[in-house]
Parts: C-alpha cells; structure tokens; sequence
C-alpha cells in the first residue's frame, strides 16, 4: 500500500525519537519550516526503553521556547504510532498540514522575506 501525504512533508529518519533534540526542532524552523511534527513508537512501547518519553518531554520544551520567542507552540506536535498504522501517519501528516495553512508562514519566513525585498 503506497501511503497518500502531503508533499510538503519531509520526512526525516532517526532510529529513535529520543534521538530528536530541541535544537533539531528549532533549526527546521531556522531552515524554513513552517511546522514540525514527530511520530515515534507507542509509550511504553519503546525498544530503547524511554526513547519516546524523552522525545516527547523535548518537543513539550521546544513548544514552550517557540511560544516565548513568539513563533508559536501549536506549530510543533508529537504523536505516537505502531508500525503498522501507515494509513494514521499519514492522516497526522494531512491534519498538520491543514493546521499549518491556518496559522500560515511563521514570523521567521516572513522576516526573511521582507528582508529579501
């Protein structure tokens, strides 16, 4: 089954979430992105132990540091799926998308785009 997503997501492998830092959050975002969101295994499912734990404890932190700086927390989501939910991440990755249209370009790209101008 060929999964059916957005194409302006990019999907970036790790071999746990609990390998995502903060800043690899915070840098997509300084690379252009208008949102992130990470999918790891289910809680308590983890073969690394806590890897999504960590995972998401980063995200709920990179969340608060957007909202300070006045990007937005709502643009950074962490979710949690087995391996054989295909059809879900994809549906993650459209209601992101859909999340994302709403809020629009972050305060970063239109920054950058006046300044190119």
């Amino acid at each position: 089954m060929r999964l059916q997503y957005p194409d302006t997501i990019r999907i970036v492998r790790v071999p746990c979430t609990g390998k995502v830092d903060i800043i690899h959050i915070l840098h997509a975002f300084e690379k252009g992105a208008d949102g992130v969101y990470v999918v790891g295994c289910m809680e308590g499912d983890c073969r690394f132990n806590n890897g999504n734990l960590r995972a998401r404890k980063r995200v709920e932190q990179a969340k608060q540091i957007l909202d300070t700086v006045g990007i937005g927390g709502e643009r950074v989501q962490m979710y949690n799926l087995s391996s054989g939910e295909g059809p879900q991440f994809a549906q993650y990755a459209i209601e992101m998308t859909e999340r994302i249209k709403e809020l629009g370009p972050t305060p970063l790209r239109k920054a950058k785009q006046r300044k190119a101008a």
